[in-house]
């Protein structure tokens, strides 16, 4: 399919949260909104993919789908994004050509990819405040031509900004593993650690909520409570070839703060958090709690593993002395949490491209451990059930080779039942020998206070356990 995109300034354009809630009717809408932190630099708003074409069941697929189209004088599209492969991967899909890690399907029974090709999207400038209509042109599944399609989402993006609706929880908040088994896993795990059996795994828990509302406003709320640089949302409605997967409607929902891969010609960078402490509104306090972190001898003990990890991961894709370390450590600051974080830097050789580094990435050393298969190993045998989109990635790849992926933490599930939606999503820690687990199960309730309160409150007198 050839394509030749066409650009419209948008003048006083809203941010990327606005755009979601006025284009909702859209098909396939899709947003990778950087609403906060550092780096705050574009947001992209797409809708529409081209139709007849089936998300792909793994990485290496996209590859496929980007030939299929060719893109014709794009070369003023601004931003880091020109057509192509916008989507998300469930943690499930396991890692590029290594053996299988045996776990069970997640819960809901989740597809293993959602997304498409994109043409049609909104991207805009979060240092300038600028933003820019673009709409593919060219023989592309029989659409509407480019001054009606134009004309429709310019009339969409004009509707005056609704007032939100606040999403009314309708049933308890449902933890699935209780707060002592969670401490007796993070224990056993502690004992396979000592053993040999790995250095460290990230181990996490599942809540639910039934609750009424569009899941765009349930990401109004979200993105209100939570806001990061690497946010996104991603509502699918697909047929589903596989009759084991039965979660064909749903959306993605993520407040999150980490990059899994950015690629820019041939360098690709990674930024791997581990180390976590809870913001306080007492500035004196707050300042003493990322003091502490900073000087924490286990967080960083933990985040120099995880970048060892992801240096020998970009590593199969660098040139020979192709890769380095940035910032280790730097303390990055949210609206809930301090985070330690680093950033690992490659230079890619030739005649590989960015789907071969997401697949080399893929997941996220960070929310596995170290070795990343034997901590995935002990993740489906703790957990006792596959993660779903929980810790898996979405962003897109671009008809150039240019990619932006997250990684999905901080992130809700939403599908649909009678009455409204259910949401779900986990919350989780880094576990090393030296991890206490009551620590560890203080720090999966900070990282959930946020999701809690977008969802409902926190309800302590509700929560039950499943």
């Amino acid at each position: 399919m050839r394509c030749t995109p066409r650009v419209l300034e948008l003048p006083g354009a809203p941010h990327a949260g606005e755009m979601v809630s006025r284009l909702r009717s859209r098909r396939g809408l899709v947003a990778l909104d950087s609403a906060a932190g550092e780096p705050k630099r574009w947001s992209l708003v797409a809708f529409d993919p081209l139709s007849g074409i089936a998300p792909p069941n793994g990485i290496a697929q996209v590859r496929g789908l980007l030939a299929q189209l060719e893109i014709v004088d794009g070369d003023d599209v601004p931003g880091p994004f020109r057509c192509g492969f916008v989507g998300a991967f469930a943690y499930d899909v396991g890692v590029a050509g290594e053996r299988a890690v045996d776990v069970l399907h997640d819960p809901w029974s989740s597809p293993r990819c959602v997304g498409g090709l994109y043409v049609d999207f909104v991207v805009r400038d979060e240092i300038s405040g600028r933003a820019w209509l673009v709409l593919g042109d060219g023989d592309l599944d029989g659409r509407a031509d480019v001054a009606t399609r134009r004309r429709d989402i310019l009339a969409l993006l004009a509707v005056p900004f609704p007032a939100r609706t606040q999403p009314m929880p309708f049933g308890p908040l449902v933890r699935h593993t209780s707060a002592a088994e969670h401490r007796r896993r993070v224990g056993e795990l502690r004992e396979r650690i000592a053993a040999g059996d790995l250095y460290q795994a990230n181990l996490a828990h599942r809540f639910t909520r039934e609750l009424t509302g569009d899941p765009v406003d349930v990401y109004a709320c979200l993105r209100e409570v939570n806001p990061a640089p690497y946010m996104a949302y991603l509502a699918w409605d697909v047929e589903l070839a596989s009759p084991a997967v039965r979660f064909s409607r749903g959306a993605i929902l993520s407040a999150s703060p980490e990059l899994l891969l950015e690629m820019e010609g041939e360098v690709a960078r990674t930024r791997p958090i581990k180390g976590t402490a809870r913001r306080s509104s007492d500035p004196v306090l707050d300042r003493d709690r990322a003091t502490a972190l900073i000087a924490s001898a286990k967080d960083k003990a933990e985040l120099a593993m995880i970048v060892d990890l992801e240096r020998n991961d970009l590593g199969r894709c660098a040139r020979a002395g192709g890769v380095h370390v940035e910032r280790f450590p730097h303390l990055e600051s949210y609206a809930r949490v301090h985070h330690l974080t680093a950033d690992v830097v490659a230079e890619i050789a030739p005649g590989l491209d960015a789907i071969d580094v997401l697949e080399a990435l893929f997941p996220g050393g960070s929310i596995t451990g170290a070795p990343k298969l034997a901590a995935m190993d002990a993740i489906g045998a703790l957990e006792g059930e596959g993660r779903g989109f929980f810790t898996g990635s979405l962003g897109f790849v671009d008809t150039r080779g240019q990619a932006c992926w997250n990684i999905l933490i901080r992130t809700l599930v939403w599908r649909p039942i009678e009455g409204g939606g259910e949401v779900s999503f986990h919350v989780g820690g880094g576990v090393t020998w030296s991890s206490d687990p009551e620590a560890e199960e203080r720090e999966t309730l900070d990282k959930a206070a946020a999701l809690i309160e977008a969802i409902g409150g926190d309800d302590r007198n509700e929560r039950v356990d499943a």
